[in-house]
């Protein structure tokens, strides 16, 4: 119970750090949130868990997919504020143009042969 509490704790920790730094330098709030930090964080419970390499190497390949498609929320969502839609209605649209470009990707990788 101890472990899971403190794999809770240390996620948690590393949210609530970007949110206070972005409050003093959104620049740096962004560059440590671009981090892989919660990837790593992953393979680390993972590795300490006993998971076999082989299972956590699979992991990093199949985030390098899933990634390309988040882009496109931090492409969309500062256009639809710039254009004065509201953090809602961006946040909304934004997050509506990732899953979309996540079904149209799915199947494309399928067809590539990357197995996720």
């Amino acid at each position: 119970m101890f472990y899971y509490a403190l794999k809770i704790l240390v996620s948690a920790l590393l949210i609530v750090t970007i949110s206070e730094i972005a409050k003093r330098s959104s620049g740096f709030a962004a560059l440590v949130a671009s981090l892989p930090l919660t990837s790593l964080l992953a393979m680390l419970w993972m590795h300490f868990d006993g998971v076999e390499t082989d299972k956590i190497g699979e992991l990093s390949q199949q985030i390098f997919w899933l990634v390309l498609p988040s882009l496109v929320f931090f492409l969309t969502f500062p256009l639809l504020l710039k254009q004065g839609l509201g953090f809602w209605l961006s946040l909304i649209l934004s997050s509506s143009s990732t899953i979309t470009v996540y079904f149209v990707l799915l199947p494309l990788l399928r067809k590539l042969g990357v197995q996720l």
